[in-house]
């Protein structure tokens, strides 16, 4: 099955280098592409794409508030941030718009492949080794003194994959950690998704932050 792509960054120079290396790959076709977020929220609704990928600083509407309004609207496309990366405020911001993960532009080439695939199969990514800095300080409760999100109508079992999710774990690893099959870590994820009302992956995180599961 091709995964249908929408391209959305201001410098063509970017665009023209992802739209060389996703026709090289035979899965990935670009279905479009836009200079501005309002460009692309439109090519949502009219290619029906599955994934965008979005920079976050484009003139008039930026890849936030385009992301929100994807979102918002239950889009069938689901939105993967492409960033310098020189201001973790506007990742943030993605994060709270819907994204369902962000990646950083010197990323090598395979991997923004690969996080396409993640994405477009309703999972999410976050690039390595920023996840506890960036989800830490997402989430992190102000020195006001709020008490930590309180989590109900989940089992220990749960609350404890919740935990290794948010420590950025994949299945394989969790099942790893806590002597269970694969398939059934998959199922604790999947209820998890369903019991908190969570997007995707990236919800799930930072969930476990808010509810102080992980230590930021």
């Amino acid at each position: 099955m091709t995964i249908h792509v929408i391209l959305a960054d201001d410098q063509p120079l970017v665009r023209a280098g992802l739209r060389m290396l996703i026709t090289q790959t035979p899965d990935i076709d670009v279905a479009g592409e836009a200079g501005t977020g309002a460009e692309a929220v439109q090519l949502c609704r009219d290619t029906g794409a599955d994934v965008v990928v979005m920079d976050i600083r484009m003139p008039g509407m930026d890849g936030i508030e385009a992301t929100q309004l994807i979102t918002a609207a239950n889009m069938h496309a689901r939105v993967l941030v492409l960033t310098t990366f020189d201001d973790d405020d506007y990742v943030y911001g993605a994060l709270r718009a819907g994204a369902s993960g962000f990646l950083v532009k010197d990323m090598a080439l395979d991997d923004i492949l690969t996080a396409i695939r993640v994405v477009a199969a309703g999972d999410a990514v976050i690039a390595p080794g920023v996840t506890r800095r960036l989800i830490g300080r997402f989430t992190s409760p102000p020195r006001s003194g709020r008490k930590p999100l309180e989590l109900t109508g989940i089992t220990d079992r749960e609350r404890e994959v919740l935990r290794l999710v948010g420590l950025g774990m994949s299945n394989g690893e969790i099942a790893a950690a806590l002597y269970i099959t694969v398939g059934t870590a998959k199922t604790h994820v999947a209820r998890l998704l369903a019991k908190l009302g969570a997007r995707d992956r990236v919800q799930l995180v930072i969930t476990a932050y808010q509810a102080g599961l992980v230590d930021t």
